[in-house]
């Protein structure tokens, strides 16, 4: 299949290779010429401007920062929906709020093109192994149409129910991923406060009533797991700053139905303070930070 695929960051450049091994001819586009030298290298055909990477698509896959940049890249009137086929079926795996992604599938639909927000969990290290989940809102006629697609990139693909439904479930599963850290890292830097091993600590936590991925695989406590951020300074992994960018989604979209969501705005305000004193880059684990006396400050 000839696939066009925009956006080649720490997500989208994984995702395009393993649509290159997995057979498909693919044509690439991002504003840095290295990101897209490295997909040429790898065998994918560069596109000058998104007006000529729509240009002859089967299929078009975007992977972008945030809402404006999805909005500008579809909308534009140098964009994808200015320059592409009608017919030709559109992916967003963008993390952007429900309602812009909406907007833009209607655009899409007004103009010919079946669109499907498909945003992902799993990391970098997901989308290089080729593990993703993919949380899909689209028809169900057209999430059969890409689901053979989406399978190249990840292991789990799910339909959410209709457009924006991906992105529902997105934003919420990462409202409880703050929340369920920021819980581990107190009852952790507790427990060691009062004498525990830490490691012991974690043990009983994950064989009992307290367990959760933030524990029993990404524990923020350094010393407790291999091969976690925790394990090597915070570095790698899901950085704090796009936990918070998450989390601003989700309480603008909670505000927008007027759905309270208490913890998740403590979450925010956490993650915001956290971020303020320039650790954003850092894994969203490192939130730990906040609470624990053993960690630097």
């Amino acid at each position: 299949m000839n696939i066009t695929f925009i956006g080649l960051g720490n997500m989208g450049a994984p995702m395009a290779r393993n649509l290159l091994k997995s057979g498909h001819r693919l044509v690439v586009y991002d504003l840095v010429p290295a990101a897209v030298a490295a997909l040429v290298s790898a065998g994918a055909s560069a596109a000058a401007s998104i007006k000529a990477a729509a240009a002859g698509a089967e299929l078009l896959i975007t992977m972008l920062p945030s809402s404006p940049h999805v909005k500008s890249a579809y909308l534009a009137k140098d964009g994808v929906l200015a320059n592409i086929a009608p017919g030709v079926i559109l992916v967003d795996s963008s993390t952007i709020d429900p309602q812009s992604a909406r907007e833009v599938a209607a655009a899409a639909t007004a103009h010919g093109n079946p669109m499907a927000d498909a945003p992902v969990s799993g990391g970098t290290g997901g989308a290089a192994a080729g593990s993703l989940t993919f949380m899909v809102g689209a028809t169900p006629d057209l999430f059969a149409q890409i689901q053979p697609v989406l399978a190249n990139m990840g292991k789990n693909i799910v339909h959410c129910g209709a457009s924006g439904n991906g992105q529902v479930a997105k934003i919420c599963n990462n409202l409880l991923l703050a929340i369920s850290m920021i819980g581990v890292s107190e009852a952790m830097s507790l427990g060691a406060s009062l004498g525990i091993d830490p490691k012991v600590l974690a043990g009983i936590i994950n064989t009992s009533s307290g367990r959760c991925w933030s524990s029993d695989t990404y524990n923020p406590y350094p010393g407790v797991m291999d091969a976690v951020p925790a394990a090597r300074g915070y570095t790698g992994g899901f950085g704090a700053d796009l936990m918070l960018k998450d989390l601003g989604l989700a309480l603008d979209a909670a505000k927008h139905v007027k759905q309270p969501v208490m913890l998740g705005a403590l979450a925010q305000q956490l993650y915001q303070m956290f971020s303020a004193r320039g650790t954003g880059a850092e894994d969203f684990s490192a939130i730990i930070k906040l609470y624990s006396q053993g960690q630097s400050r």
